[in-house]
């Protein structure tokens, strides 16, 4: 098993697009769907009973999860023909939402559980999947498979990590204990965005934005979440040690309150740390911003170049002007940036997503927004839409060529 590998989290995983007869329940409260050769690599031959996480995931909303099971045998066990092999799966919260059309991820994992997956064809979700599987054919209505045994390619990046995230994969990082030494003055608290945002660039003093924007960007990110994930691991687990009880009985509701800061934390703690390293990246190439200003209508742009008293000076060429909005996460959010900056018509978006749909791309690109994306993400989009999203070292280029215009 290679650490930091996909094959430590997967041993192989099949996608298909469900059909009528794969969705629609049956009288008897079962649904089916029929396996396919390949996929006996990982099921097996035998009648097995599996451990099954059933996950619904879209570009909308949250996720929604049932733990159950699933099972697997060969329907034709007792007649002189081939065998065919299905998988039988009850009703749950999951089920209930997909329908034909939708796309099935059946991911095997190392302990012979089951990620049940299902998500609308053609959505973002869905393309993040089939790249971080490394699958480049669009589903089909029979199974195709990936097997991740020997997986010298397969390692765990940041873009890896967040779509691990978004199926409930947590990231064992091989090398965390490396970064003790860099956190322990933290003791058990965590500090300011600002500060640990400083801390991974001090940290790594051999990355330099003014070389490679795009890839001292990810570098930075990377080495701040595992630094955020390793210092939240002691001190979670320390607070786990010391229980939830109210007396003689468990708090639950102290548990699950605590839980949801968890969470919280991580969603929020990301979208500060993309700014705060945007900005380092910025400050690198001497380029002349404000953050967090406020502009019409209480909107509040990420940044503006060359800064909010240009912006708000009337006799200031718009054509000058530029606007940045910063999501580490699009998701269908995106066109809230639109009334941002009334004066600038033309909108720029950074993001760390991976692999947006064509059809969420192609509604930016309509609306006039220019979608900028790292250079080692924007790979995991498809090359019509390479074409005209832009890297963080083309959108620094912009506004130097701009800010030079100023003199």
């Amino acid at each position: 098993m290679n650490k930091g590998h996909l094959s430590e989290y997967f041993e192989g995983v099949g996608v298909k697009i469900l059909s009528a007869v794969d969705a629609e329940p049956k009288s008897s409260n079962q649904h089916e769907i029929g396996t396919t050769v390949p996929m006996r690599k990982f099921l097996g031959i035998e009648k097995t009973s599996f451990n099954a996480t059933y996950i619904w995931l879209n570009d909308e909303q949250e996720t929604i999860t049932y733990q159950g099971n699933a099972t697997y045998y060969d329907c034709r066990e007792e007649k002189d023909r081939p065998a065919e092999f299905r998988l039988y799966y009850p009703t749950n919260d999951v089920t209930e939402l997909m329908s034909a059309g939708d796309t099935l991820f059946l991911a095997i994992r190392p302990d012979k559980s089951i990620l049940f997956i299902v998500v609308p064809s053609d959505s973002t979700i869905q393309s993040q999947l089939l790249w971080l599987f490394g699958m480049d054919e669009q589903p089909q209505l029979k199974f195709t498979i990936q097997g991740f045994e020997g997986d010298e390619d397969g390692k765990i990046d940041f873009i890896s990590r967040f779509i691990l995230d978004e199926i409930g994969i947590e990231f064992e990082d091989p090398d965390s204990n490396s970064l003790d030494s860099i956190i322990e003055g933290f003791g058990l608290k965590f500090p300011g965005t600002a500060e640990f945002s400083d801390l991974a660039r001090l940290t790594l003093p051999e990355v330099d934005a003014r070389d490679d924007a795009d890839e001292a960007l990810l570098a930075w990110l990377n080495h701040e979440e595992a630094m955020f994930r390793r210092l939240e691991k002691k001190i979670v687990s320390e607070r786990i040690r010391e229980g939830f009880s109210d007396g003689d009985d468990i708090d639950v509701d102290a548990f699950i309150k605590y839980s949801l800061g968890v969470q919280n934390r991580r969603k929020s703690r990301m979208g500060r740390s993309f700014e705060n390293h945007l900005a380092a990246a910025f400050d690198a190439h001497k380029l002349v911003y404000d953050s967090q200003v406020i502009t019409e209508k209480g909107k509040k742009p990420d940044f503006i170049f060359p800064g909010v008293k240009p912006y708000r000076d009337p006799k200031f060429n718009t054509a000058l002007l530029t606007m940045l909005a910063a999501k580490s996460s699009c998701k269908d959010r995106w066109p809230q940036i639109l009334p941002e900056a009334e004066r600038i018509p033309d909108k720029h978006l950074v993001t760390l997503e991976p692999a947006i749909s064509t059809a969420q791309t192609t509604m930016m690109h309509e609306s006039d927004v220019q979608l900028i994306v790292p250079g080692r993400i924007k790979k995991s989009y498809k090359k019509e839409q390479q074409d005209w999203i832009w890297s963080l070292r083309d959108f620094i280029a912009l506004v130097s060529d701009r800010q030079s215009k100023l003199a």
